[in-house]
């Protein structure tokens, strides 16, 4: 998600007043959050009934050169986990990176990695009042499969060549990227599904369909950046970021909103479909390095070695 302040002044005094206003972070809450942008992630266990072990998810890794180096110290964890395979949900840039030299960074995970793109993978809904236009159009999930194009937001904030780029680079470094696509893979002689939704906030979800005799005696991951964004899928599993559990919300919040309308991260039961929202691994681009919750490794049935 990330919200970057607008470069019109009146818009940031706008946009500042509604942080200020809306957002009320004490002394003590930066404090809190900086400290968290810069800890080891938590590992947090999924047991998932027929799920093959070892599975490692994370999300919205926004690298940047202050964040690059954990990054590096996130990545040595994924791969102390011994993973059978990492996902990787969306959200691979922070704006300022042009050359996007950050993205070798993938290359030192030690197993199959694949992944989607996210909004800012497009540069779309990153200032701040259009990422409010772009929530207040999100659909409300699940989303009935074949009914995609009801909701797709188009517009002239995304950069499709910006995102085809990442994709490329991405590539060269060992990551798959499923822009509306399913591969196959066996993991301890389970066969797996992936597929990936591309971004919803850029126009670009439009789930594939999977034939039934890939779907069968498969274990299906359907992974989308944006949760409102996910459906109703034959799946046995979906897995989303964007939120960063809130980001910028003070510490001690989590409860209320946890309490409230709106799911900000962790598991999601509907009707027996599970979806699991990380809190990521990036930080704040406020020009400021902060976090209002702990970055966070997702593990699916870890295995016994791990």
């Amino acid at each position: 998600m990330n919200l970057r302040l607008p470069e019109n002044n009146f818009m940031r005094y706008l946009t500042l007043v509604f942080l200020v206003g809306f957002l009320p972070v004490s002394i003590g809450s930066i404090g809190y959050m900086y400290t968290e942008g810069q800890s080891p992630a938590e590992i947090t266990t999924l047991n998932v009934v027929g799920a093959p072990a070892g599975i490692v998810f994370i999300a919205d890794p926004h690298l940047r050169e202050s964040n690059i180096n954990q990054t590096r110290k996130i990545i040595r964890q994924i791969n102390d986990l011994h993973p059978s395979l990492v996902l990787i949900g969306g959200d691979f840039t922070y704006d300022d990176e042009r050359n996007l030299s950050y993205q070798d960074v993938w290359s030192g995970i030690d197993a199959p990695v694949y992944a989607v793109l996210g909004n800012h993978d497009y540069r779309s809904g990153i200032d701040a009042p259009e990422c409010w236009v772009k929530m207040l159009k999100d659909p409300k999930p699940p989303l009935q499969p074949g009914g995609y194009d009801a909701f797709r937001i188009h517009d002239d904030s995304a950069d499709y060549a910006y995102a085809d780029k990442i994709a490329g680079v991405l590539s060269k470094n060992g990551v798959r990227v499923l822009r509306n696509e399913y591969s196959e893979t066996m993991i301890d002689g389970r066969k797996v599904v992936i597929v990936g939704v591309d971004d919803g906030w850029a126009g670009m979800a439009n789930p594939p369909k999977v034939p039934e005799e890939v779907k069968n005696n498969s274990f299906i991951i359907y992974m989308v950046h944006e949760p409102s964004y996910r459906g109703d899928w034959d799946a046995n599993l979906t897995l989303a970021g964007h939120t960063h559990g809130g980001q910028i919300i003070p510490a001690g919040s989590e409860r209320v909103i946890s309490a409230g309308l709106v799911t900000l991260s962790g598991k999601i039961d509907e009707s027996g479909k599970i979806t699991y929202i990380s809190r990521g691994i990036g930080t704040s681009n406020l020009d400021i390095t902060i976090r209002a919750s702990p970055p966070e490794i997702v593990v699916i049935n870890p295995p016994l070695h791990g």
